[in-house]
């Protein structure tokens, strides 16, 4: 009898231990999946630079490519991207000893730009020329195609997903103290890599809102312009997470008063060869 109780004790015991552990694990996991709602992303962008001038000396000291680092704030459904404030690398002033001053700034070094997912809109802090605008938008979802390749990025099972856009760019030509703009517009394609292990549809600068999950790598048209996640923490500084202040304008307004600001930078131009693209 004394061996049939114990045989009788230690089946009952052993799937005790089992609901135990799997009550554990479930746990671990509710709780990974509700720190995933909120975070920092630290993100590196890389763009390359399309700038041609006709003097060779001075083209050769021309930088190829800027490198500036990002933070993605998020919590609640809500996110705030902005440039870091230790590594923001500082804006660049060439002269080429004729009278011609090129100061680089890649767009969007400077930009903050607040989202709220659920109620699909954002307000973006844009600068132009050291003014700022708050302008204030829907986001608008791209056509995106999900694939069945994966990869792992920084620890995170990643799904691949591409899509293409139509891009406007500025060509900003100078030629003998005469400046010539000239608008353009691109297809491009984009790239992303991104994870529902994370299940907050952002990513880096203005592709909020895309997929389901966070957006941890972006190629922009064949490497022009690359975001890559450089580390992801729970913690951050969320109370800052809202829109940024000021008189907020549309779209439309805001195109107005950049058409304004390039025919008075026409005005006062110096000499000197250069042409610049912006915004590929």
């Amino acid at each position: 009898m004394g061996r049939v109780t114990t045989g009788i004790a230690l089946f009952q015991n052993k799937p005790m231990r089992k609901i135990a552990f799997l009550s554990a694990c479930i746990l671990m996991g509710f709780n990974a999946g509700a720190q995933s709602k909120q975070g920092l992303v630290v993100f590196e962008r890389i763009a390359k630079l399309q700038i041609q001038i006709s003097d060779p000396a001075f083209a050769n000291t021309m930088p190829h490519e800027r490198k500036n680092k990002f933070e993605l704030l998020y919590s609640d459904n809500k996110t705030l991207w902005r440039p870091t404030e230790e590594e923001q690398e500082p804006e660049m002033h060439m002269d080429n000893g004729a009278g011609a001053e090129i100061r680089i700034v890649t767009p969007g070094s400077t930009d903050i730009t607040y989202t709220d997912l659920n109620a699909k809109r954002k307000v973006e802090q844009r600068e132009i020329m050291t003014k700022n605008f708050i302008v204030e938008d829907s986001i608008r979802s791209l056509n995106w195609k999900i694939s069945p390749d994966t990869k792992t990025l920084l620890g995170y099972p990643c799904r691949k997903a591409t899509t293409t856009k139509i891009q406007p760019s500025i060509r900003v030509n100078v030629d003998n103290g005469v400046m010539k703009r000239e608008q353009v517009t691109d297809t491009v394609e984009i790239i992303a890599w991104f994870t529902d292990a994370i299940p907050v549809f952002s990513g880096p600068d203005s592709y909020q809102g895309q997929l389901p999950g966070m957006i941890l790598e972006l190629d922009v048209n064949k490497g022009s312009t690359k975001y890559t996640a450089l580390s992801i923490a729970p913690e951050g500084d969320f109370k800052n997470i809202k829109e940024p202040k000021g008189k907020k304008i549309t779209p439309q307004e805001f195109a107005i008063e950049r058409e304004k600001m390039f025919k008075e930078m026409e005005k006062n131009n110096g000499g000197g060869n250069v042409n610049i693209r912006v915004g590929g």
